[in-house]
């Protein structure tokens, strides 16, 4: 095997040499396009610790940019399949992991080349993301394999781990808000901030759909209706790709309807995350709809989920997999999900890798052990458990997916081109405002309380009104929330109403007995994944903010108007309390822009969102045809 792999780099070489002469001064027909965007960033990884930017700098021999430039040129000219057929089979197992930042140096990438870096380690200004990526870049160009790697990083509601950057609101808003040409506009917004940063490739969009709201996953996704997902994240990838990202949908299928109970129990108990989805042949091919429509739309990568599809792990299932890539028609790549090739079925993790790669991933997320993937590949072709064509293919399509993002172009973004010079523009920001209030959902309006009328007296208060940790939820600068509580750029919704009750014609009262209506927000925690699955779903449950309880019972003792302003990853369950309050106005995960709340709330902008899945007053109603209120509904204002 090994005598026979190297005669066919040999031949492989002699042809290539040959075609280059033969090329000389007949142009570019074989290379990428140069007016490509170019691409290179983003992330799907929990949070991390140590500084990866102190081990980029640390090590030697780090190459000068004119030297990485140089390199760069070594492929101009060729295909994607002439790269794949010039590299050793060991280079070639490189381009399939995905190394984590908190554990590479430059050092290592210079080494290995390998295909992606991704995560974070603490929130950083898009200037020194910049240098970051560039250092891993510069390093990656000296290798001996010199093909530009790109740096994954999870923008699902904006840049993830950047200062300043605008966050936008969760999934689950904007499918209340429902509008497509507002989700093309994010998803180019969010291109140009994640360009800003030098990262190109995005684990996002998120096209599950959220079957049972207990499931920590659920502000993630844009509801339960398969119409507006599907419409919703078509919109979204378009915007990403046309902003100059490569885009990932996710996750390859059914994570959003695991049954309760049927949580992965590996390295942490999980109540309903990763479970097992039990569906039959129409819901699969319902759900299938949804990725036909992403790969209709051009995305270029595509995640496998934790889950299980019928008892089946996803990371394994080459039924689906190789569906997806023979029959659907998709010519990107795939994905691995964080070390999720640990909990699949065979007995070590030798055989899991071979069984992954086999089944059809191309690039693996196992980012405790990397390397150790990288070394199985090369053995397991060398002994026969994987085919060099399997190898292969799967590098070509990586290889392919950059070429055509620019990155081996404009590896060091040298020649890149952005709509904005600085992350966190008021442009931005204002598209961001205006996906607030369209996200916005009014439950109740007794008596016409809502929009405020000019000359109110407002009392606000709640543990949701100036947080925003809670305003904004997971996968804000950290996997799990955000660690700053002062988010720079960020305005909570107490300030928004403090800034702006001028222009309202509305007065703030100090004291609760002199306001005319109580302005109450409640909400949830952050969290994510199975830090969200919960078995009560309450309000003042067990993810419920702390104070929750303490400010509902003293705005309703106060005996004036309660509006409430439920600040929340899902539609939780309110039945204790519903029916105590004036007016109720779902805000879910609104991110950023509170303006966008107290806008709506004093009626500069009109309420316009409809639920975008089911609202239960009980648990017990989940999986039935039974809810409170069904999925469309939402009261409307005038503006």
């Amino acid at each position: 095997m090994i005598k026979n792999s190297r005669l066919k780099k040999l031949t492989a070489m002699i042809a290539i040499v040959v075609m280059a002469f033969s090329m000389m001064g007949c142009g570019d027909k074989g290379s990428s396009s140069s007016e490509s965007s170019t691409a290179l960033e983003s992330s799907s990884a929990p949070e991390s610790s140590s500084s990866a930017e102190s081990s980029a700098e640390s090590s030697p021999a780090r190459p000068t940019p004119k030297q990485a430039e140089m390199q760069s040129d070594k492929y101009k000219g060729m295909t994607a399949e002439q790269i794949t057929a010039s590299l050793s089979l060991e280079q070639k197992a490189a381009q399939m992991v995905m190394a984590c930042v908190y554990k590479i140096n430059t050092k290592q990438m210079q080494e290995n080349c390998y295909g992606c870096i991704l995560s974070l380690t603490d929130p950083l200004e898009s200037a020194e993301w910049r240098k970051l990526i560039d250092s891993y870049q510069e390093a990656a160009l000296k290798s001996d394999a010199a093909i530009p790697y790109i740096y994954g990083q999870d923008q699902v509601h904006g840049v993830y781990g950047c200062l300043n950057a605008v966050i936008f609101p969760h999934s689950i808003g904007l499918g209340a808000a429902n509008d497509p040409e507002l989700m093309y506009e994010m998803g180019k917004a969010t291109a140009d901030e994640s360009k800003l940063c030098h990262m190109i490739w995005t684990y996002s969009p998120v096209v599950a759909q959220a079957a049972d709201p207990r499931w920590g996953r659920t502000y993630e996704c844009y509801g339960s209706d398969l119409e507006i997902i599907k419409t919703l994240g078509e919109s979204y990838t378009k915007g990403l790709i046309d902003g100059g990202l490569i885009a990932c949908a996710k996750h390859f299928f059914a994570d959003g309807n695991v049954e309760y109970g049927t949580g992965e129990n590996s390295d942490v108990e999980r109540l309903i995350d990763r479970g097992d989805a039990k569906l039959s042949e129409d819901e699969i091919k319902e759900l299938l709809s949804v990725y036909q429509g992403q790969i209709d739309a051009g995305v270029q990568s595509i995640m496998i989920s934790h889950s299980a599809l019928n008892g089946v792990k996803m990371h394994e299932n080459a039924k689906y997999i190789q569906y997806l890539k023979n029959e659907m028609g998709f010519k990107g790549f795939v994905a691995g999900d964080w070390n999720s090739v640990t909990n699949t079925s065979a007995p070590t993790y030798e055989e899991q890798i071979v069984n992954a790669v086999n089944a059809g991933l191309d690039m693996l997320m196992e980012v405790d052990a990397y390397e150790k993937v990288r070394q199985t590949i090369i053995s397991a072709v060398n002994d026969g458990r994987i085919s060099e064509e399997r190898v292969n293919d799967a590098v070509t399509r990586i290889i392919r997916v950059k070429m055509d993002a620019g990155v081996f172009d404009d590896p060091l973004f040298k020649n890149l081109k952005t709509g904005q010079s600085e992350t966190g523009s008021e442009e931005y920001r204002k598209l961001a405002e205006k996906l607030v209030e369209k996200s916005l959902v009014c439950i109740k309006n007794e008596n016409n309380i809502l929009p405020l009328k000019e000359g109110t007296k407002v009392y606000i208060t709640g543990p949701a009104t100036d947080n925003a940790v809670s305003q904004c939820g997971g996968w804000t600068m950290a996997w799990n929330g955000s660690p700053i509580k002062d988010i720079p750029g960020l305005t909570t919704i107490k300030k928004a109403f403090l800034e702006n009750a001028a222009e309202y014609g509305i007065s703030i009262a100090d004291k609760i007995e002199d306001a005319d209506v109580v302005l109450l927000a409640v909400g949830e925690q952050a969290y994510a994944e199975w830090n969200g699955d919960t078995e009560d779903l309450e309000l003042c449950g067990s993810l419920g903010l702390e104070r929750n309880k303490k400010a509902i019972k003293a705005a309703e003792e106060s005996g004036k108007p309660v509006v409430t302003l439920i600040v929340a990853g899902r539609n939780v369950i309110i039945k204790d309390y519903v029916d105590k309050w004036d007016a109720v106005v779902m805000c879910y995960l609104p991110g950023s822009e509170g303006k966008g709340v107290s806008n709506v709330i004093c009626g500069k902008a009109p309420f316009t969102g409809k639920l975008a899945s089911p609202w239960y007053s009980d648990v017990s109603q989940i999986g039935t045809e039974e809810s409170w209120l069904p999925v469309g509904y939402g009261l409307v204002t005038a503006q």
